[in-house]
């Protein structure tokens, strides 16, 4: 058995608690045999738009026609420049330049050996001292050393008390032969071994010499004002001839070992300035000097050694700092010049925009080449005191009215 839900006929009326106020007026006028009741609003709101249409007609015949020659144009709005965009001719030195990239040492360092044999008794230098010309740095044995030097003079002394008797036997013997008593002969020897001690004492004094020199080399002193950069020998050590001791350098310049281009060094020569940024020094510039210019490119880089040398009184800088330089291989005072983005090349011309009584105008121009900086000279067509348009905006044109404002 199923059960079914009673639904309401579609043709029959609404009971009236569902009808709207509308739909139970439109009952009761059926009901009671009257007609439906007409909409007014739409009648009215086509009486409203004809009658409006005729009020407008009537004014417009009266109106005088309108001169569209004399009506006035909109205004022309400039575009706007930004300071950065634009810029005032003014001379300025151009540079052509070279980069090279190298390291920094010390344009004068010695390297301190033995030059005699024995025990190192004092080391007075570490790493990192300054040290001054002439400041003692290490001490050697002086024993066996002095007592070399002892031998020798005495030999030499013996030696010289020698040629002392026989240059007086020499005198005796002369005097016998002018008298006759004795030989030439005796004279002959007598010369020779005045000529044979003579040389004995020469000898011996160089000994001597020797002898005192190498007491001397046996306290080891600075050459020259610098820093000890590196120690080799200790107290108590033995050393013999050409033993590494310790390094000194002098700081008060460095070199710069660099690389250059190899296609670049037929520009290069010796006296170029060279700007100089040291890796770690933040945007400090250094100013140096091409020294030296190797002749032949190393084959594995093919790149050509350049040496510049830098002033560094202060001695900021230290040996085997890396460094990038700019060699000023050209340089062209009192020059006018643009950014090259600036540039408008057309077909027959290369021009730039000037900014004349608040208008752009295009102005042909002579290049003379690019320069450091992304910078092209202008030789001719602009003058000095010139505005003209320094960024790429290819949305300006020559007759646009422009205005320069605040960034």
């Amino acid at each position: 058995m199923s059960s079914q839900t009673p639904t309401q006929d579609a043709n029959e009326p609404k009971p009236d608690w569902a009808m709207s106020k509308g739909e139970a007026e439109r009952a009761r006028r059926r009901r009671e045999g009257l007609p439906p009741k007409r909409r007014k609003w739409p009648w009215m709101l086509l009486v409203l738009a004809i009658a409006g249409g005729l009020a407008y007609m009537n004014k417009a015949a009266f109106m005088p026609p309108v001169d569209m020659a004399q009506t006035p144009a909109p205004a022309e709005l400039p575009m706007q420049i930004n300071p950065l965009e634009m810029a005032v001719l003014a001379p300025q030195t151009l540079q052509r330049t070279v980069r090279v990239i190298g390291t920094l040492r010390p344009i004068r360092q010695a390297q301190l050996s033995s030059q005699v044999n024995g025990r190192i008794e004092d080391v007075r230098a570490k790493p990192g001292d300054r040290v001054a010309e002439g400041d003692v740095l290490a001490q050697i044995d002086v024993q066996t050393l002095t007592l070399e030097l002892a031998q020798v003079r005495s030999n030499a002394a013996a030696t010289r008390a020698q040629l002392a008797l026989a240059e007086l036997q020499l005198e005796r013997v002369q005097t016998l032969v002018d008298r006759g008593v004795t030989t030439a002969s005796s004279l002959d020897e007598a010369e020779s071994n005045v000529t044979g001690l003579r040389a004995s004492v020469s000898a011996q004094d160089d000994q001597v010499a020797g002898a005192e020199l190498r007491l001397a080399n046996a306290t080891v002193v600075a050459p020259f004002d610098g820093i000890i950069s590196a120690r080799t020998a200790e107290p108590g050590q033995y050393v013999g001839i050409g033993t590494s001791l310790m390094t000194i350098v002098d700081l008060t310049s460095v070199e710069m070992q660099a690389n250059a281009p190899v296609g670049t060094g037929a520009s290069l020569a010796p006296g170029q300035s060279v700007s100089v940024k040291v890796d770690g020094l933040g945007t400090r510039i250094f100013e140096g000097i091409v020294t030296r210019i190797n002749p032949v490119a190393e084959e594995g880089t093919r790149t050509i050694p350049v040496y510049v040398t830098i002033d560094n009184a202060d001695g900021v800088l230290l040996g085997g700092m890396f460094a990038s330089g700019q060699i000023v291989v050209e340089q062209a005072d009192a020059a006018l010049a643009v950014p090259s983005v600036a540039l408008r090349e057309t077909a027959d011309a290369v021009q730039l925009l000037r900014i004349t009584d608040g208008r752009l105008e295009a102005v042909s121009v002579e290049t003379g080449g690019t320069w450091a900086g992304g910078l092209t000279r202008i030789t001719a067509g602009l003058a000095a005191g010139d505005r003209v348009i320094t960024a790429p905006l290819p949305a300006l044109n020559a007759g646009d009215a422009v205005q320069i404002v605040a960034e």
